[in-house]
């Protein structure tokens, strides 16, 4: 039935009114859960793919654009205008004059040329060199045939031109918080004591625990942020975070399928819930290095091999929408009409035999231990496999080196949640053949066919063109199968009562903008 939603209702989807009600009141502490992982992997944002790392970023770091979950689309964050060139490629903006760095300095157009050009260095392999890669210029500077980026240009302190490759909309890419505007004088303290231009500034940082941030009294808008101080607290365990939760010694906490089910049923935890059809993409990504998964039967015959329904129903609990091809239901650019693989072992077993592996073979299968697209996904596609006659061996690292060992290429298969969304140009990126593997091409996807359509979609000015052209690339992907699709998430998030301001964000629910929660009254003393 979701496929008739529209994309507002599909974005909202159990938003509760309270969320948004009354008047904010100043002060107190919010006890806000990283629950990705068992430690942040680094301090410097831009180092980071891990969303993990995002929670602290969103406290301290601004970039260029910022994510309106209400209206689902970029917003304008370091800048108070932009004009664009009549052949769309060319942006000028016009800095914030109220912006300052923790450091007490006010921001300017040398900042942002300077973080840019930090994310392209190849040497730092930041992940987020890709968000600036349409930037003219980018790939002469990374690849040591130039200085500076030709694509930025300062006019003035607070004026800054920015040419693009294509007829764009920036804001997608520049939205990312691992791509951050650092002060330019920042020296080597980004890992240690990071510094930005968010609402909140660093305070501490205990491994393994939380980080702690405080209010910045000269974040750029006036009477925010309205909390005194975030603990942004590490608890990956979902059992220990439903504890903490019930005894009210955090705020929020995100629900695994179990979870999710025994909230709906309680009277009081039912009534504040948050849920959104979140823009991530469950999914095994294939090496085609490993000799069997350059064959694009072996890696089809994997999707029909395993109940893809079976396991969102029973393991899921429905927390989750069945995935067909790589980009979600909330994306323009999703096929309504287009079905997902069908539970067909016999099938499976005839496309290994015509790819040559008809006595089967065995592979290793890397997961973190998330009961969502971990390995208890692993383990229940382990007999389903197995009646085809493919043989999987699980290897359970923990978040921080999945997110590593990745990237680099380290794996025969993997289970990760990618993030496939809000823009379906940048999502479809990460299977273009001139995006490295570093970046987002993990399964080291390489097509011809797919690259034209890809390559074709970056000019196209007409939207509705534009839109027809990423379907027809990604509808080309469900045929390729680069990756088993299992599903898209349906993010779920319960809070305290006490809590307000909380967003429907579409890109990542647990991410939510800081400056604008608070809490009332009625909160603990140890909040207030």
């Amino acid at each position: 039935m979701f496929k008739t939603l529209s994309l507002t209702a599909m974005l909202m989807l159990g938003v509760s009114t309270a969320t948004f009600a009354q008047e904010p009141r100043s002060g107190g502490v919010l006890n806000f859960v990283a629950p990705y992982g068992a430690s942040f992997a680094t301090l410097d944002i831009h180092a980071t793919p891990q969303t993990q790392d995002e929670f602290y970023g969103m406290a301290i770091h601004r970039s260029l654009y910022s994510w309106d979950s209400l209206k689902n689309e970029p917003a304008l964050e370091l800048a108070t205008s932009v004009s664009v060139s009549d052949d769309g490629k060319v942006y000028t903006y016009k800095l914030r004059d109220n912006a300052f760095f923790h450091n007490g300095r006010k921001l300017s157009a040398d900042d942002i040329i300077w973080s840019y050009k930090r994310l392209a260095t190849p040497s730092n392999a930041f992940p987020g060199a890709r968000y600036i890669a349409d930037i003219a210029g980018a790939d002469a500077f990374a690849s040591g045939k130039a200085t500076e980026i030709s694509g930025l240009k300062k006019i003035d302190d607070l004026t800054l031109e920015i040419t693009f490759t294509a007829p764009i909309n920036p804001g997608f890419n520049l939205m990312r918080t691992n791509a951050a505007i650092y002060p330019a004088d920042i020296g080597d303290k980004a890992a240690t004591n990071p510094i930005g231009l968010g609402p909140f500034k660093f305070v501490e940082h205990v491994p393994g625990s939380r980080i702690v941030v405080e209010k910045f009294d000269k974040f750029y808008e006036q009477g925010k942020p309205y909390l005194d101080k975030v603990n942004i607290v590490i608890m990956e365990d979902s059992a220990a975070r439903d504890v903490a939760f019930r005894n009210q010694e955090i705020d929020v906490t995100v629900l695994g399928p179990t979870q999710y089910v025994a909230y709906q049923g309680d009277a009081a935890l039912s009534k504040n819930i948050l849920e959104v059809a979140e823009g991530y993409t469950r999914n095994v990504g294939f090496n085609p290095n490993f000799a069997p998964f350059a064959d694009k039967r072996v890696r089809q015959a994997i999707n029909y091999a395993i109940d893809t329904k079976l396991i969102v129903e029973r393991l899921a609990k429905n927390k989750a929408y069945r995935a067909v091809s790589w980009l979600p239901l909330s994306s323009p650019a999703y096929d309504t009409t287009a079905q997902p693989y069908a539970y067909d072992p016999e099938k499976a077993k005839a496309l290994l035999a015509e790819a040559g592996f008809d006595k089967g073979f065995e592979f290793e299968l890397t997961a973190t231990q998330n009961e969502s697209w971990g390995i208890p996904i692993v383990e229940a596609i382990i007999p389903m496999l197995a009646k085809v006659g493919v043989t999987v061996k699980a290897k359970p690292v923990e978040a921080s080196v999945l997110s590593e060992v990745v990237p680099a290429g380290d794996f025969q298969a993997y289970m990760w949640s990618n993030n496939s969304g809000p823009d379906a140009l940048a999502a479809l990126q990460c299977f273009y053949s001139k995006t490295a593997q570093s970046a987002c091409n993990y399964a080291n996807y390489k097509n011809p066919e797919f690259d034209k359509l890809f390559e074709a979609a970056q000019v196209e000015r007409d939207e509705a063109a534009k839109t027809e052209l990423l379907k027809k690339a990604n509808n080309f992907l469900q045929e390729e199968a680069p990756v088993w699709f299992f599903n898209y998430n349906k993010a779920v998030m319960a809070y305290q009562p006490w809590l307000h301001g909380l967003k429907p964000n579409a890109t990542e629910l647990a991410l939510q903008d800081y400056e604008d929660i608070w809490i009332d009254e009625t909160a603990p003393a140890s909040r207030k």
